[in-house]
């Protein structure tokens, strides 16, 4: 369970309204512990070597940088601006033509101004990742006037 339900609802739900996130048909899968997973169909506009039918790698880097957003939110009892420092990601081998996939993050660490999130890009089988990935993300408090904005989404 996020750490605040509302605000998750509604900033997870931000991040899927991007217009790369819809661009890719980034699609909600559910969170559990406050480790949220995030798919997307294989698509053929999608693809990034068309000798070997690979994705590209910036649709892995959209699904990576959206969920560890996403575990960040979940952790967060408060709003704050997210803007994402620095992102890694390792890939341990090709994601197989034609099949759905899933990215799944977790916000190991709060510390002052920067959140730290690891994650992992799978097809079937959540233990054998294709991809590996590590973030950091800058935190800003809200204005009180994006508080007041941010209290009246909630009451609506």
């Amino acid at each position: 369970m996020p750490a605040n339900s509302d605000l998750y609802r509604i900033l997870s739900q931000h991040f899927l309204d991007l217009p790369h996130s819809r661009a890719i048909g980034l699609r909600y899968e559910g969170i559990r512990a406050r480790r949220p997973v995030l798919s997307f169909d294989w698509q053929p506009h999608l693809v990034g070597r068309h000798d070997t039918q690979t994705i590209h790698g910036g649709t892995i880097t959209t699904l990576v940088d959206m969920v560890s957003a996403c575990a960040v939110t979940a952790q967060l009892p408060s709003a704050e601006i997210l803007s994402t420092l620095d992102m890694r990601i390792d890939y341990m081998h090709p994601a197989t033509p034609g099949r759905r996939i899933y990215g799944r993050a977790e916000c190991y660490r709060l510390a002052g101004q920067v959140a730290f999130v690891r994650s992992s890009c799978y097809q079937e089988d959540s233990s054998d990742p294709f991809a590996l990935g590590m973030a950091t993300f800058m935190r800003t408090p809200l204005t009180p006037e994006q508080q007041a904005k941010l209290q009246e989404m909630l009451q609506a």
